[in-house]
């Protein structure tokens, strides 16, 4: 019996940083392919830091053709004017994948370190050394990098819910490259 094989980029969204992840699905067989950083200038007005990050992100999804996207959910924290910045690079996060035909899930931070360390409230570090023992092949050279990639096995593990085959059968077969 031959499995599919599955392109998935992982988005871990920051205004000042932005980590990406891909890695192929093959049945149970998790496989690195490549991860980056976007990064924006923080001199720079807002709307060139967001454009950065969607060029970014749309070379990606065109250079690599991930088949599904998945996207960390937004923690609200004490700085209102923070979360807000961060929620609008996390639409842009969408959005790249979104124009590009591929579906795009969600999952929150807790759901994401479960899946990879088993444990809800894994410190970055814990997230870091999972990462490598999952994908031996990876290389990630920041904490960005490889959240973004836990993103990534986290969905890898979900795609298979009734809420991930909907949002899939929703977009449909059609694909088209980003910036057409």
């Amino acid at each position: 019996m031959t499995t599919e094989t599955i392109r998935i980029i992982g988005i871990d969204p920051g205004l000042r940083r932005t980590g990406w992840g891909i890695i192929e699905v093959q049945g149970a067989r998790l496989n690195y392919v490549a991860s980056g950083l976007i990064v924006s200038e923080s001199d720079d007005p807002l709307a060139v830091r967001l454009s950065v990050l969607f060029r970014g992100l749309g070379s990606v999804i065109s250079a690599f053709e991930p088949l599904e996207a998945a996207v960390e959910e937004t923690f609200v924290n004490d700085n209102a004017k923070a979360t807000l910045k961060l929620g609008q690079a996390r639409g842009i996060a969408m959005l790249a994948p979104a124009i590009a035909h591929v579906p795009v899930a969600e999952y929150t931070p807790n759901l994401i370190k479960k899946s990879v360390v088993g444990a809800g409230h894994a410190e970055k570090r814990q997230v870091q050394m999972m990462v490598q023992m999952l994908l031996p092949k990876a290389k990630f050279e920041s904490a960005d990098e490889a959240d973004a990639l836990a993103i990534a096995i986290c969905h890898a593990n979900h795609r298979g819910s009734p809420q991930a085959l909907a949002r899939r059968a929703a977009v449909g077969v059609t694909r088209v490259k980003a910036g057409q």
